[in-house]
């Protein structure tokens, strides 16, 4: 199960590239982008990225969206992120069918509202949910229709219908709800069939819930705090990562902060490529 061993911080957005076969993912406390032979510091949070080249990749930060060339370490520019907003940093994020790019922001210390959700898409950022705390869940239906997204202390995943250019066209409805559960639902991703697969928060587990938000099956996982899956393309791995965060030092096991692999009964979608 066991993918890479390094311990993350506060492991988030794994991207599995699709011409590079290869998985990247972040330490965000750590300001580092890693794969499993390198890693490529910054000098700011850096959170989720969607690829938009062979060797170019979209980077959400703490204050912008930025290309990043993993060959050069070149970075460029794209728009500002709540850049002159010192309270908080990105988190969670994903590329959607339509080429844009989802991404929440939260308060560094989880300040309570503080967050929003914004989508870039062919060269305008345009903030589409306000008042959030914890962003997550970034996902998208195969067929493009719909976009998913929690507020993580809600316990509630929500979906919303999107036009044929990828943008809302609705009110956010209930997809999933988990406040009987006690479950706090982090990163997500959907397979190629539909159904939603959760990360979830000091539950040691991933869970899978179909469109309708039936519970389907769930995966343990070795580290407490689960916080967000990606499959490996159009195939059935499915990595997850993890975080130290919010761990006591008496709580703490060697697997806390690693990302790990397991081969599931789904098969997932392609990342989408991003369009500037």
């Amino acid at each position: 199960m066991l993918f890479n061993p390094r311990p993350c911080g506060l492991g988030e957005g794994p991207l599995w590239h699709p011409l590079r076969e290869d998985l990247f993912w972040f330490d965000i406390t750590a300001h580092q982008l890693l794969s499993a032979t390198q890693v490529w510091q910054f000098d700011e949070y850096v959170s989720a990225a969607g690829w938009i080249s062979h060797d170019q990749l979209l980077i959400a930060s703490e204050s912008q969206l930025f290309s990043f060339d993993l060959i050069t370490k070149t970075q460029t520019k794209i728009c500002d992120l709540e850049a002159r907003n010192p309270v908080t940093r990105s988190n969670d994020g994903r590329a959607d069918p339509q080429g844009g790019f989802w991404i929440g922001t939260m308060g560094k210390n989880a300040e309570a509202n503080a967050g929003a959700i914004y989508r870039y898409h062919r060269g305008t950022l345009k903030k589409l949910v306000t008042g959030l705390t914890i962003p997550n869940a970034i996902c998208f239906a195969p067929d493009g229709k719909n976009a998913y997204y929690t507020d993580t202390p809600t316990q509630q995943i929500l979906t919303v219908d999107l036009d044929v250019d990828g943008w809302p066209i609705s009110k956010a409805r209930l997809a999933v709800d988990l406040t009987q559960t006690g479950k706090n639902p982090d990163g997500a991703v959907v397979d190629a069939a539909g159904n939603i697969w959760n990360a979830q928060w000091g539950a040691a587990r991933l869970a899978c819930y179909s469109p309708q938000g039936q519970l389907l099956e769930t995966i343990a996982l070795p580290a407490a705090h689960a916080t967000c899956p990606a499959f490996a393309g159009a195939t059935s791995r499915l990595f997850c990562t993890s975080a130290t965060q919010g761990r006591r030092a008496d709580e703490l096991t060697p697997a806390d902060g690693q990302t790990f692999e397991t081969q599931v009964s789904a098969t997932g979608q392609l990342e989408h490529q991003i369009i500037l």
